[in-house]
């Protein structure tokens, strides 16, 4: 379904914040925050410049291969990129002339111009843009940033223990994502190589919890990349109490957590008590 209609550049009224503009504004600053904006997203209307060839107004449905024409604006470089925009109110704001426009489901705009980038809400305070790759990946995940799965199918020897370097931006906003999740009892650190096949060591980040822990996962893992180097590689492992190895054993008995549920849940109170 789309709603076609046309936008006068005039008569601009100012409306509330809505939740994905706040969270837009929010992962714009912190990463902890894109997952959820990027779910949110998937499952909000978002508003385009084009048409769909003919003059009616209002809300229709299109058949499946209905053909939509949608504008693109050209960059400085020459390259060129689809807006799209959260509400009506931003794209009046960013369009100087009549122009008719289409209100349409975000994840089928992504299917649509799957290929394309995109960019949200531009000539805007907040906006973002979204290359070909993050969008299939949104597309097939919910989460901007594919995560790979290895399985140690054979005893090895690794070495594990105290980062040097403490990597103090990606626990601060790990920290803020699991307090999101009540599922996450308790999180550690650890800097670990696998001398079988690790040339250098790497960061792993052990999760105790119940629930749906690898849904957080793929969550921590997007955060991840948006902290630390692009080389990095951050692993994740799920703890159990019961399990015999020799990670699990580190964690419980030589480290201490960097997130507890506990404090989880003031950071929570600590963000609704400061709220304007």
């Amino acid at each position: 379904m789309e709603k076609k209609g046309q936008n006068y550049h005039m008569n601009i009224i100012d409306e509330p914040e809505s939740k994905l503009d706040r969270l837009l504004r929010l992962a714009s600053t912190e990463p902890a925050h894109r997952p959820e904006f990027c779910q949110h997203l998937l499952d909000s209307l978002a508003y385009v410049i084009g048409s769909t060839g003919d003059d009616e107004l209002g809300e229709k449905y299109l058949d499946k291969g209905s053909s939509i024409s949608l504008q693109s604006w050209e960059r400085p470089d020459g390259t060129s990129v689809i807006p799209f925009f959260t509400s009506l109110l931003h794209l009046q704001k960013s369009v100087e002339t009549e122009s008719n426009y289409l209100e349409l489901p975000v994840r089928i705009l992504f299917e649509m111009t799957l290929g394309s980038e995109l960019m949200i809400n531009p000539n805007s305070e907040y906006g973002k843009e979204f290359l070909p790759d993050e969008v299939a990946s949104l597309l097939q995940n919910g989460i901007g940033q594919e995560t790979q799965q290895r399985v140690i199918e054979h005893e090895t020897e690794i070495l594990i223990g105290e980062p040097d370097k403490y990597p103090s931006i990606m626990i601060d906003s790990l920290t803020t994502l699991f307090s999101k999740h009540d599922c996450v009892a308790a999180a550690y650190l650890a800097l670990i190589q696998d001398e079988g096949e690790d040339e250098v060591p790497n960061l792993i980040i052990g999760l105790q919890g119940e629930g749906d822990l690898d849904r957080v996962i793929q969550e921590a893992a997007a955060v991840a990349w948006d902290t630390t180097d692009e080389d990095e590689i951050v692993d994740f492992i799920i703890l159990g109490e019961d399990e015999d190895d020799g990670i699990s054993e580190y964690f419980f008995n030589e480290s201490k957590p960097f997130y507890d549920r506990s404090w989880g849940s003031r950071l929570k109170d600590n963000t609704l008590t400061g709220k304007a």
